[in-house]
């Protein structure tokens, strides 16, 4: 299970890594907590009057045909965007918007979710929310919670059976090594760079890679991820940076998606190849709280034979 805090964010982070897992079998479940709809049309193709005028439909089109390209499931939380907030200090948020509602308010929605798909992985954004956005900072926290509080019998009993995701991992999209190592081999191949400006305000602080504990070759699914990616029109330039660097030489220089290993109830050791390291997948019909193992889902993607399915 991916949380993300809006449409798009699942082609732009792990994307590669999902459509990997769910071609192998794994039932693999987007969770977008808003309809983005408070996003700008960043792709100025699409910046058009019958766009601007439903682009909440048109942002939901955008991810059913981006989520059909990966070939996972996706379901919504139904939150509101909190949008972007301008100003030095920033304005209070909207109300009733997602980052807005209070931590309990906004956290049960999900809880309910976790339990209804029984995922044993779950990924989602650092504390940082991978950029400072408020609905990807609480995208973290909700998530955060949900890892626990599902498990959690006394809490939400309304929201169904308790139940333990294994894992819970903080996507990491960007490391200051590998746009090093993006940058200086188009630089060798005499191509135009994007990242000379992020490599000047990438400070240390900002960097993650020290906290990369699981690198997921995914190399064969970057074209998908792409395509995934342009599905989104109205928030992806074609000619932006997103594809500045040739396939052949990411391939080549980084073939992997990069994750930090947040929370594990199972053992495990580091560095990791694979998200489920050190899960047992075995039949069950009735899983206690805290337990790992899996069930088969329903669903057109059978696991492999004999494989007990994972999610």
């Amino acid at each position: 299970m991916a949380v993300h805090a809006h449409p798009d964010d699942e082609s732009s982070k792990a994307a590669a890594t999902l459509a990997g897992y769910a071609a192998r079998g794994v039932d693999v479940l987007v969770v977008t907590c808003t309809g983005g709809e408070a996003g700008d049309i960043i792709n100025p193709a699409m910046d058009r009057p019958e766009v601007r005028r439903r682009l909440p439909q048109v942002r939901r089109e955008e991810l059913a045909a981006a989520v059909e390209i990966l070939g996972v499931r996706q379901q919504g939380l139904g939150f509101v965007d909190s949008g972007w907030p301008g100003g030095d200090p920033p304005p209070p948020l909207p109300p009733g918007t997602f980052a807005a509602l209070p931590l309990s308010e906004a956290v049960g929605p999900l809880v309910a979710v976790v339990r209804d798909f029984r995922p044993h992985v779950m990924i989602t954004y650092d504390e940082r929310g991978g950029y400072p956005h408020p609905d990807h900072i609480r995208a973290h926290e909700i998530s955060r919670a949900a890892f626990t509080l599902a498990a959690d019998g006394a809490a939400h009993p309304s929201l169904g059976p308790p139940w333990q995701p294994s894992k819970l991992y903080y996507v990491h999209e960007w490391c200051g090594a590998k746009m090093r190592v993006l940058h200086d081999a188009l630089i060798a191949e005499g191509l135009p760079s994007p990242y000379h400006d992020w490599l000047r305000e990438w400070t240390p602080e900002r960097d993650v890679t020290h906290r990369i504990t699981t690198r997921v070759p995914c190399a064969d699914y970057f074209d998908r991820r792409d395509d995934a990616l342009r599905a989104h029109r109205t928030q992806i330039d074609p000619d932006s940076h997103w594809f500045a660097v040739p396939l052949a030489l990411q391939r080549e220089l980084w073939p992997t998606e990069d994750f930090e290993l947040a929370s594990s109830v199972v053992p495990t050791s580091l560095p990791e190849d694979d998200l489920f390291a050190g899960i047992d997948a075995v039949d069950d019909s009735a899983p206690a709280a805290g337990s790992t193992v899996a069930r088969p889902a329903p669903g057109p993607r059978p696991a492999p034979a004999a494989t007990p399915q994972l999610r």
